[in-house]
């Protein structure tokens, strides 16, 4: 059982839950997390141009389905396909941020 009794923070929670920063755990729940934020971005921003699922893959040169999973967080993105989702698809530019 884990022991939530110290936990004050979200932070706090996180290690409980997943482990320390650098575990297999919690590098998998940061993935995660990262593909659900990248997956939520991509799906706003679509219906913000208005655009379905068909359309925006036939503006970007992929498929429907594969739009289907990155807007589901079930697929793995290439950071080319990505920037070219946006760009080609949605005329938006990306920027990315390494920490």
């Amino acid at each position: 059982m884990k022991d939530y009794s110290k936990v004050k923070t979200f932070e706090d929670l996180i290690e409980v839950e997943h482990g320390r920063v650098g575990s297999e755990s919690r590098n998998k729940y940061e993935e995660n997390a990262q593909m659900f934020i990248i997956s939520e971005m991509l799906k706003e921003a679509r219906k913000e141009a208005n655009l379905t699922q068909e359309q925006l893959a036939e503006k970007a040169g992929t498929k429907k389905s594969y739009i289907s999973k990155l807007e589901n967080g079930k697929g793995n993105i290439q950071l080319s396909t990505l920037i070219r989702i946006f760009e080609q698809g949605l005329n938006k530019r990306i920027g990315l941020t390494f920490l």
